[in-house]
């Protein structure tokens, strides 16, 4: 059987396009050693110009391959937040991760699983079919940083930081006071079903094989330190980080 590495990115160009330029890296550096298969979500927002960039590079790099999943029914109503309606999205396409893996196997060894860090639903999944399994975390070491360390922020209080702690800065190692109202939109209600699912993914972050993340020693050497150190998730072992950045798709075209 032919050795696959497959890729699960979060919907949306954004993070699409860097998990293709991830698999094209891993054909570069390996040597075409594995294929790349990219499963890929039928997103209601997907634009034409999503369809024709998947086509172009289907066409262009004959070793990476797209399977896209069927159609899943999301509740919308407007009493739901735009990120809450989006990693609901997700969470639905978790038996449609279960059955293409199971697919994939039947053809080819899949030697590792790499996902979106919004798509953390599918761990359990690669768990269970004993597969490797990493995160790719497209941001630099000082936000990764921020969601490794949140769930000891948010044991230390119980209040939503929009409404009760406008005037309060936290604190992460390493990084600069941040004021609490300056955290990303979907942690800003703690009654908002986005800020679960967001703690979700920070507390399966230190779960996974290891993270990959787009950065490079000279430019975070701090943050990257605080990192090795097991400052950010004191009370689980430190997780092996792999730092392969930048990852520029104008090098790899």
């Amino acid at each position: 059987m032919q050795d696959t590495i497959v890729l699960y990115p979060a919907p949306g160009m954004g993070h699409v396009v860097p998990m293709v330029e991830l698999g094209k890296l891993i054909l570069h550096h390996c040597n075409h050693k594995f294929s790349i298969i990219i499963l890929f979500t039928t997103d209601p927002n997907d634009t034409p110009d999503t369809n024709s960039y998947i086509h172009r590079i289907a066409q262009t790099h004959p070793s990476i391959t797209f399977r896209r999943f069927p159609s899943v029914s999301v509740d919308t109503s407007p009493s739901r937040s735009p990120a809450a309606i989006k990693f609901n999205f997700i969470r639905l396409n978790t038996t449609n991760v279960l059955h293409s893996l199971q697919e994939i196997s039947k053809t080819t060894t899949v030697r590792a699983l790499v996902i979106d860090m919004f798509c953390a639903s599918a761990l359990p999944i690669a768990r269970e079919l004993k597969i490797p399994t990493y995160f790719f975390f497209t941001s630099g070491a000082a936000a990764l940083i921020f969601f490794l360390y949140f769930p000891t922020i948010h044991q230390q209080t119980a209040k939503s930081f929009t409404v009760d702690l406008t005037t309060t800065h936290l604190h992460f190692p390493g990084l600069p006071p941040l004021r609490a109202t300056d955290v990303p939109e979907p942690l800003l209600d703690r009654d908002d079903p986005a800020y679960d699912d967001v703690l979700y993914y920070c507390d399966h972050l230190p779960k996974a094989d290891g993270i990959i993340v787009n950065t490079f020693d000279e430019l975070e050497p701090n943050a990257l330190k605080v990192i090795a150190d097991g400052a950010c998730v004191p009370d689980a072992p430190t997780l092996p980080v792999y730092y392969i950045g930048p990852v520029d798709r104008r090098r790899l075209q």
